[in-house]
């Protein structure tokens, strides 16, 4: 057997991230061979996620990213057992491997894609795998969202200071010196949407199940009236529900004498132009 040399434990190292005796242990087993050495630590990491698979992913961060051309933007979110992990060196590379996956993947959603884009010559399935078997913990994908402008437009995007809730929205405009004006908006009303977590962006946007759900409730509320006011109050109940969760009608966060719509309305008007949200989504992890 070759001898294990410090050059070739430090080399192993530097290619998997594991610690000293790790790879020391995985050179022994494999007679000093480093593919094969670093094709057992992967199948470590393997091993890890196959004894945690029942357990609880609930930490983990956040990750939002524009292109440089401002034309796609992608949200993504990587999740993890402890907020320990979620913090660590490894774990932040990875999740920011994996917004830049985001921009690469076949897909503009659902995290399979995620796993077979390559990034830097590597697949992210591998770059998990790797990040497992470094933290000990169960690691996944949890959402990713890609969007992608077709003409004048721009995003919005936050993520909280915690890593762990973050928006991004796409708005149209109608010209580029548009959407230049209505840009910090656009970012404000992502943090209007992070803090406040609107059901939809219109009644339009509003799961027609949850408006019956909500309209039964308030028949029930008001089942003792007189017949002939009912329906008039239940419909007035549903009118004030839509305002406080559709994100159009919601009183801005940095202004609550307007609405987010309004908001955006100004901000384009003030450049002469005109703005509207096409789409947002919000990502959280737990």
């Amino acid at each position: 057997m070759a001898e294990i040399t410090a050059t070739t434990v430090a080399k192993l190292r530097k290619m998997s991230g594991q610690g000293m005796m790790d790879c020391k242990k995985a050179l022994t087993e494999t007679g000093g061979d480093l593919d094969k050495a670093m094709e057992l630590l992967r199948k470590k990491g393997l091993a890890t996620l196959a004894k945690r698979a029942g357990r609880d992913t609930t930490e983990g961060r956040v990750v939002c990213k524009i292109s440089d051309d401002g034309k796609t933007a992608v949200i993504a979110s990587l999740c993890s057992e402890t907020d320990f992990v979620a913090k660590s060196e490894d774990f932040v590379a990875a999740a920011e491997l994996l917004a830049e996956c985001g921009f690469k993947a076949t897909a503009d959603s659902g995290a399979e894609s995620l796993l077979e884009t390559h990034v830097n010559g590597r697949r992210f399935a591998d770059v998990l795998t790797d990040t497992i078997s470094k933290t000990g913990e169960k690691v996944e994908i949890g959402d990713y969202f890609r969007y992608v402008l077709n003409g004048s437009g721009t995003f919005g995007s936050y993520v909280h200071f915690n890593g762990k809730v973050g928006a991004l929205l796409e708005v149209e405009t109608d010209g580029d010196a548009v959407a230049q004006a209505v840009q910090q908006t656009a970012d404000e009303i992502a943090m209007h949407i992070t803090a406040i977590n609107p059901l939809g962006l219109d009644k339009d946007g509003i799961d027609p199940a949850v408006l019956d759900k909500e309209r039964a409730i308030a028949a029930e509320q008001v089942k003792d009236k007189p017949a002939n006011i009912i329906d008039k109050i239940v419909e007035g109940k549903i009118g004030k529900f839509l305002k406080e969760n559709c994100l159009l009608e919601q009183p801005f966060v940095k202004d609550d004498s307007i609405t987010v719509g309004q908001a955006l309305a100004n901000a384009a008007k003030a450049a002469g132009g005109q703005a509207k949200i096409k789409r947002f989504v919000r990502v959280e992890i737990g």
